[in-house]
């Protein structure tokens, strides 16, 4: 089965990107995937150091990345670009973790601007070798897109263990970010059976 992989690059408590993640990720487990969901805000990752092999958890995370066949990633903009938790976290990855691996990028920023932010990461992602699927997603002011679910109850619906923190008050925002799962998911598949990504047609 397909498995595809969320990775929040906030630390924030009650981070907008990653309740914008989960509803990627629930999308992609809706088409069909295995999912898992990464939160580097809640693991023990320190600051990478290219003479030190190993440290902290590192070993069982870059396990993780190596077996996802898709990966969707989100930060927060951080002055202009990716937060440093989701830079640390990509200093530890190599060829090994994305190589034939399908990418979908997701960022959130306090105010207007995302694009210099999703650059970077489309940039740092091929770096590695890793398939950039075209769509994407920016949401912008993000303070006005969500709205606070509530108490977290786990259910059924919740993915990789995570439960969300808000939810969406734009449809087609919503609607956008669930199509960033799905598009991976689908991407994905084909890579995992043909070793080629389809084309975005949807």
């Amino acid at each position: 089965m397909t498995r595809v992989l969320a990775v929040c690059g906030s630390r924030r408590e009650g981070s907008y990107t990653r309740s914008a993640l989960w509803y990627a990720l629930d999308a992609a487990a809706e088409a069909g995937a295995e999912v898992d969901y990464l939160d580097l805000g809640a693991v023990d990752l320190p600051l990478y150091h290219p003479d030190v092999d190993e440290q902290g958890e590192s070993a069982d995370l870059m396990e993780r990345t190596r077996a996802a066949d898709g990966i969707l990633l989100g930060t927060p903009v951080y002055h202009g670009s990716y937060s440093s938790t989701f830079r640390n976290y990509h200093d530890y990855c190599s060829f090994d973790e994305y190589e034939d691996t399908v990418v979908g990028l997701l960022a959130t920023a306090g105010g207007g601007s995302y694009g210099s932010t999703l650059e970077h990461m489309r940039s740092t992602v091929r770096g590695v070798h890793g398939w950039v699927v075209p769509h994407q997603v920016g949401i912008r002011k993000a303070y006005d897109r969500f709205e606070a679910r509530g108490p977290a109850t786990p259910d059924a619906s919740d993915r990789g263990g995570v439960v969300p923190d808000h939810e969406f008050v734009d449809d087609s925002l919503r609607e956008r970010t669930e199509k960033l799962g799905r598009v991976v998911a689908r991407h994905a598949t084909a890579m995992a059976e043909t070793g080629s990504p389809v084309r975005a047609d949807d």
